[in-house]
């Protein structure tokens, strides 16, 4: 069995321990951006170049955080599954994963200008493609922007996905973004309300077989997630990893989750653009296992890539800062 079906069963059975808390890595930038997406070449002591990675190099790393073990899910575009999914996915315990949509706010091409406007839906991928190539869990996102033309369009085409998708046999999880445009909200604790009730009521009205798996959701602090959290054991809740931060944000962002009930962190910058991006998904298990506080993390993360001959980003001192503002403050 993979890991990812006996952890959800066990937090769905009200018997998930700490050690089922669910890692994704998010590999699908690729279906967002266009060359910057594989990441900057490393340099000299791996520091980040002003040039890009190409795509056989992120394949590699795909590879290698497969074959590492530690994360339960590895979301990729479909291009890569068809490339990679015979020769990592079968015999492996990680579950792949495909990005099935592309709404308009992760396009990202250099100098363009569409996560400026409203987003709206769009799906490149097939879903009876993915499924020929053996995959069948898909990442849908869905943006809510408080405007109504908009989020009926977005609505519309979430219910037309879910019909094809039970008819392809396809799973999935959804992913919901906060509002990619100016709604008026004064606080992060109002943007989080809002979110976290357009997700329950658009769910309201399905089966059990309609639903997500889980949810892949921006932490907008401890209020609103907790609430999220403890409306329905049925509902799996895990967060997104945005910008990529200080390596403090990205461990004391699983603690913080984790601790107001989330039990899946997908995380893509975070993973991506560490130095060391294996040792990184070595630390997010330590801290979400218990063994780590979010401190010690960031301080052994930085022995085990000096160790690695690798020359960190910031200093330590610099790396211990929480600058994320949803995050608990330092004591």
């Amino acid at each position: 069995m993979k890991t990812l079906d006996r952890k959800l069963g066990a937090i769905l059975r009200g018997s998930g321990a700490r050690a089922d808390f669910i890692i994704a890595d998010a590999k699908d930038a690729d279906m967002g951006g266009g060359r910057p997406a594989p990441g900057p070449e490393r340099g000299a002591g791996g520091r980040p170049a002003d040039t890009y990675r190409t795509l056989a190099g992120y394949l590699d790393e795909i590879r290698a955080i497969t074959r590492q073990g530690i994360v339960d899910v590895m979301l990729v575009s479909v291009s890569t599954l068809e490339r990679l999914g015979s020769e990592i996915f079968a015999a492996s315990r990680v579950t792949p994963a495909v990005r099935v949509n592309d709404t308009t706010d992760i396009w990202g091409p250099r100098g363009g200008a569409y996560p400026n406007e409203p987003s709206r839906p769009f799906r490149t991928a097939s879903l009876a493609r993915a499924r020929d190539l053996g995959c069948d869990l898909g990442l849908y996102s869905i943006t809510f922007n408080n405007r109504v033309e908009d989020d009926l369009r977005s609505l519309e085409a979430f219910a037309a996905f879910r019909e094809e998708a039970q008819r392809c046999g396809m799973r999935y999880f959804l992913e919901v973004f906060n509002p990619n445009v100016e709604t008026g909200f004064a606080s992060l604790e109002e943007t989080g309300a809002y979110v976290g009730d357009c997700i329950l009521r658009s769910l309201a009205g399905l089966t059990r077989a309609e639903r997500p798996r889980f949810l892949k959701i921006a932490y907008n602090g401890p209020r609103a997630m907790s609430e999220l959290c403890s409306y329905d054991p049925e509902l799996v809740v895990g967060i997104l990893g945005g910008a990529a931060g200080t390596n403090r944000d990205t461990f004391q962002l699983l603690a913080d989750a984790q601790r107001d009930g989330a039990r899946v962190a997908l995380f893509g910058r975070k993973i991506k653009l560490a130095e060391s991006p294996l040792e990184m998904v070595r630390h997010m298990r330590r801290v979400v296992d218990g063994e780590r506080s979010p401190e010690e993390a960031v301080r052994e993360y930085h022995a085990a890539i000096r160790a690695e001959g690798l020359a960190p980003l910031r200093p330590l001192e610099e790396d211990l800062r929480i600058t994320e503002p949803a995050l608990a403050p330092e004591a």
